[in-house]
């Protein structure tokens, strides 16, 4: 029988989960183990898994749990450097050169184990079948127009939060809003026909603002686009990689400009393909804009788990989209996972059997 393990996360501001009790109901009915840990923080509370016929298992009890359990989590592991001999679901960040990926891989081919990355779960086209990204897009433009509003009131913008859902995001944001009148930010979204760029339209129309929307068409001559400076708020909902253009090089902080926000939510600022020059660190949730430059002010915003601002919806609608393929796990040897699995072995076959 296959095994389903829910670890809890284990990364601060972190409440998501990518099963919900009902989902967990439909694997059990299809004839899955199912055990979920039990978690202090996840918004899901945990009787609703006890009632759907869960097990349940104490809070990061994961690498414990029965050599061919399927362990599956969203974020990131504790980096304690602990061989990994179980087969895990979970978002890696592991195939882009980044340094902690590669200890990451090292510590599944040390145990033993396999990954799954979420990221690669993909259909026959090369679609991802599960995604944050329309959350993402909503939140990133909503922390961007907080910052705008701090901006306006001379300030820079403060701590972020979790909101139960996205009423109470908006319902907060007019409340920053209203004391400047009628004025709304002119926002401009690049990539907005994808998932991230149509949730942060959704968001800036649902707070009275009229993005201007671009996508490749707009952006397929490669640049310049002194258009981005003439509007008070950039959005970046695409992912960097070769041949990306770039949208604000670093001389526009010092250039004539309207822009003062630059909400990257694709937040890749390390890449050597980022499209955005003016900044190199991610933002944080106690510390959400990065000031680049004084007069006039302009501020990046870079949060990198920016659903978990709504984790609840976040969770519900990735839950959704990811239930097919979970209900697949036993068949590991076709579809989304042996794509999945592929990447592990390609990225993997060239490491050392150890890191000693």
């Amino acid at each position: 029988m296959t095994h389903l393990w829910v670890r809890a996360e284990q990364r601060p501001h972190e409440q998501r989960a990518g099963l919900t009790p009902v989902g967990a109901r439909s694997l059990i009915e299809a004839g899955l183990r199912v055990t979920v840990e039990d978690s202090h923080v996840r918004a899901i509370p945990i009787d609703g898994y006890r009632a759907a016929g869960c097990e349940i298992a104490p809070e990061n009890s994961w690498p414990q749990a029965p050599q061919d359990a399927i362990v599956f989590g969203l974020k990131e592991l504790p980096e304690d450097g602990t061989p990994l001999s179980h087969r895990h679901i979970m978002f890696g960040h592991a195939y882009k050169g980044q340094s902690a990926g590669r200890i990451l891989l090292q510590r599944f081919k040390a145990g033993g184990g396999i990954l799954y990355d979420l990221e690669y779960l993909t259909d026959e086209a090369g679609r991802r079948v599960a995604a944050f990204g329309y959350w993402a897009g909503y939140a990133g433009a909503a922390v961007a127009l907080k910052c705008w509003a701090a901006q306006q009131r001379g300030d820079i913008a403060g701590p972020v939060g979790v909101y139960p859902n996205s009423i109470a995001l908006r319902v907060d944001l007019h409340k920053e809003i209203a004391p400047l009148g009628a004025r709304r930010p002119s926002v401009l979204i690049i990539g907005a026909l994808g998932r991230v760029g149509t949730g942060a339209a959704d968001l800036c129309v649902a707070m009275g603002m009229a993005p201007t929307k671009w996508d490749i068409a707009e952006t397929a001559h490669g640049g310049p686009f002194p258009e981005v400076l003439d509007h008070d708020i950039f959005l970046n909902c695409i992912l960097a990689g070769p041949g990306c253009p770039v949208f604000v090089p670093a001389g526009a902080k010092t250039a004539e400009r309207q822009l003062g926000v630059i909400g990257d939510i694709a937040c890749d600022p390390t890449s050597d393909f980022s499209p955005i020059k003016v900044y190199d660190r991610t933002t944080t949730w106690e510390a959400p804009a990065l000031r680049v430059h004084d007069h006039p002010p302009l501020d990046v915003t870079a949060i990198d788990n920016l659903p978990s601002l709504l984790p609840l919806e976040s969770s519900e609608d990735f839950a959704g989209q990811l239930l097919a393929s979970l209900l697949a796990l036993d068949r590991l040897d076709e579809g989304v996972w042996a794509r999945a699995k592929q990447h592990f072995d390609h990225h993997t076959a060239e490491l050392p059997a150890s890191s000693g």
